[in-house]
């Protein structure tokens, strides 16, 4: 769970996100790290027995910089007020099939997937959907995956209109194939961040997941 200090903190920070502020609170955010770090051991103690692609993960791993990279962004903010987790099934694979975790005040969510792939990685997805989109169908009709995700993320931004390069429009797996990003969300509740049982229970909600990234992963490392 996260501790009240490490959410103390995120709120302090979010009422003050300037670097003096940060300089002169550095020994919170000691502190804070160490919780960050402590969170996402207890989570890894829990997920590792369930899906054995992520025992070599270390909590190095999984951390994200609290500095935001502001250079294209409108907001000059120079720190993240959120708390995000990324446990990958292939540390070696930049933007390999996962899991994410995100505590956002209001904003809470777990996801997982494959987000925007590059070009080369969506032409494999792309294919392996092609041919295999049965697969990927039952995956997501699964009753454990639709109780806690429902569906994969769909959305105008997220997909293209019309077919892409190379396929029909009459495929029946054409909205499948239209995707940029494949990914499925939940929204969780700020509350259950704090719960003692955290870890055991978000676990087991990110592992309805991994059928889902079984299927990513298969299409990424098979040569194309």
């Amino acid at each position: 769970m996260i501790t009240k200090e490490a959410l103390e903190f995120l709120k302090d920070l979010i009422a003050n996100n300037n670097t003096e502020w940060m300089h002169a609170n550095i020994k919170r955010y000691e502190s804070y790290k160490k919780d960050y770090h402590n969170y996402i051991t207890s989570i890894l103690e829990e997920l590792k027995p369930l899906d054995k692609t992520l025992e070599l993960l270390e909590v190095k791993n999984c951390t994200f910089r609290i500095n935001r990279d502001i250079r294209f962004s409108k907001d000059k903010s120079p720190y993240k007020s959120n708390m995000g987790v990324w446990f990958t099934q292939n540390k070696k694979r930049k933007n390999a099939p996962g899991y994410y975790i995100h505590f956002e005040k209001g904003n809470s969510f777990i996801a997982g997937g494959v987000w925007c792939p590059d070009t080369s990685e969506l032409r494999q997805i792309r294919k392996e959907i092609e041919f295999f989109h049965e697969d990927l169908e039952k995956i997501i009709g699964n009753k454990y995956f639709k109780k806690e995700f429902g569906d994969i993320d769909i959305d105008d931004k997220n997909k293209l209109k019309k077919a892409p390069k190379g396929y029909e429009p009459n495929h029946p797996a054409i909205e499948f194939l239209k995707l940029k990003s494949f990914t499925a969300s939940e929204k969780i509740d700020d509350k259950l961040f704090t719960d003692k049982d955290f870890s055991k229970v978000i676990a087991q909600k990110l592992i309805a997941l991994k059928p889902f990234n079984d299927f990513l992963t298969r299409a990424l490392e098979t040569e194309a």
